[in-house]
């Protein structure tokens, strides 16, 4: 089994997968093939790992469910949280799993139309919703890498939900940057941001009646954009049929849009949702108040430098307006 290890000084937790690759396995061909059908593709359901779940209309699928074909993180087995000398490690128990989010090979969801994206999105809800019955995780993210450059396995179109034992440490400087906001000002850091920036206006691509997104004051990286829901709430499982269908013609457009914008530039998307409240339900006494979950899209325009990497500060090349105003008027 892979193992979990916790850096001391900066308190991350890493995978180390028990099969070590050699040099050799990580010298990749320079030109890029641009394949028709791949094993995600209907027709060779029997080559992958037992189905999860799928959503369906009589012989078709339109998404399926199913265990990555390698996983970091594997349900089976207990924590075994051990030290080491003066580390800590433990066994890489979770979830790792593949949602293939549409039936045909070189078409995203959202160029099937705005229904495809909402089944999607209600499978998202779902997968959250039952992982985080599970008292072991601590923490469910699902997320999307489109295109190599964004670190995508296939080039089929496929979403990833990860379940970890531990709180992944960029979520948690989020849930303490939000806790601190709350205990100095008893309001949303979110919900703060939302009414600051729909009052300006100026990094505000577009709104619906219960969603926003716009370009955050200071991104990482140029044309990042945020999805707020205007109806404070924590976790995203919570979400409504009406909040899902609006979520859905919102993420549909704003897809659409970088595509005219930016071309096929590759693109991370990850929803921040609240950490699994089950194993540790009295230790989060204003979660529900000071955090809200959102959804953080990321084009993968540069390449990060020996800078950004040793510095955690990072150089945009394109304003967070400038870049609002492109797309907004896309």
């Amino acid at each position: 089994m892979h193992e979990l290890r916790k850096d001391p000084l900066l308190g991350r937790w890493v995978a180390v997968v028990s099969d070590s690759k050699s040099p050799d396995d990580y010298r990749f061909p320079t030109e890029e093939t641009k394949e028709t059908s791949c094993v995600l593709c209907p027709g060779r359901e029997e080559e992958t790992p037992p189905e999860i779940v799928a959503v369906r209309e009589g012989d078709k699928w339109w998404t399926r469910v199913i265990p990555n074909f390698r996983p970091i993180l594997h349900v089976e087995g207990d924590l075994g949280r051990k030290g080491l000398g003066m580390y800590d490690k433990m066994n890489s128990v979770g979830a790792n799993e593949i949602i293939i989010d549409s039936p045909e090979h070189n078409r995203q969801p959202e160029d099937m139309g705005v229904e495809q994206v909402l089944r999607i999105i209600r499978l998202y809800r779902d997968r959250v919703a039952d992982l985080e019955k599970d008292q072991r995780l601590r923490y469910i993210l699902i997320f999307k890498n489109s295109g190599k450059g964004a670190g995508a396995a296939y080039s089929h179109p496929h979403s990833e939900v990860m379940a970890t034992p531990i709180i992944p440490k960029l979520i948690k400087e989020e849930l303490d940057g939000a806790k601190q906001y709350y205990a100095y000002k008893e309001r949303c850091i979110f919900c703060d941001i939302m009414r600051e920036e729909l009052r300006v206006g100026e990094r505000v691509i577009f709104e619906t009646r219960d969603f926003f997104i716009f370009s955050p004051f200071a991104p990482k990286f140029p044309f990042e954009s945020w999805i707020v829901p205007k109806r404070h709430g924590c976790a995203f499982q919570d979400i409504t049929d009406s909040e899902m269908e609006d979520l859905s013609l919102m993420l549909f457009t704003v897809l659409k849009k970088m595509r005219r914008v930016l071309g096929d530039s590759p693109y991370n998307y990850v929803i921040h949702t609240a950490p699994n409240r089950i194993p540790r339900r009295n230790h989060w006494h204003t979660l529900g108040d000071d955090f809200h979950w959102h959804i953080e899209i990321m084009p993968r325009l540069v390449m990060m430098s020996g800078f950004e990497w040793g510095s955690d500060f990072y150089v945009l090349t394109t304003s967070p307006e400038d870049a609002a105003k492109y797309l907004r008027e896309a």
